[in-house]
């Protein structure tokens, strides 16, 4: 039995995975979100591409089967399984600006962005480096006139989704800290490596 790591609500972690890994992000009670970027641990300019990813994939909605993408063209992670089957890849991590720009709120309030930094600061990732998240079990509706609109997720507890490292890499993972993203509440997201069996 892997060894269950929790993310308490609204904060983060980070850690490397070796090319095979199998990290496995569950969602423990339901409707909570979790931001994730990666970095090639050999050189963290090449990161996730949300951009590339939907290019490479024809497809705006990212699960089982999938692979995600470098900035560099380079698979990163492949989804094998995918137990609610929506994700996504459209929207920036929340930040301090997030909330005084869309929820007219002045005061501080935690975010994904700044949980990204403070725990992947350790292995040399500046903000300035942190790109656009895969938003695990987030639901981005859109519709024909352009228009997205951020619905609760329709994750339930236990769902979860998991990836193979494609190459070794640096994991930044969150429980997302936006209301709107998560149903208007905050709990906790759990994770799991599986080491490769190579």
């Amino acid at each position: 039995m892997n060894k269950i790591h929790k993310i308490e609500i609204q904060s983060g972690a980070a850690f490397k995975l070796k090319k095979g890994d199998i990290l496995k992000v569950i969602d423990p009670e339901g409707e909570q979100v979790s931001d994730m970027v990666l970095f090639n641990a050999k050189d963290l300019r090449e990161k996730i591409s949300s951009g590339k990813t939907l290019d490479f994939e024809e497809n705006l909605l990212i699960s089982k089967g999938n692979f995600l993408w470098s900035n560099r063209s380079q698979k990163m992670m492949k989804i094998l399984e995918d137990t609610n089957g929506r994700n996504d890849f459209l929207l920036a991590p929340c930040s301090p600006e997030t909330f005084q720009i869309m929820y007219d709120n002045q005061n501080y309030h935690p975010s994904c962005f700044e949980n990204l930094i403070r725990n992947l600061s350790p292995f040399g990732i500046q903000p300035d480096d942190i790109p656009t998240a895969f938003n695990i079990f987030m639901n981005v509706q859109f519709f024909e006139n352009g228009k997205l609109s951020v619905e609760a997720p329709t994750s339930k507890a236990g769902d979860y989704v998991s990836f193979q490292a494609q190459m070794d890499l640096v994991v930044g993972l969150t429980a997302c800290s936006a209301e709107d993203s998560n149903n208007g509440s905050f709990k906790p997201i759990h994770y799991s490596i599986s080491p490769s069996e190579k």
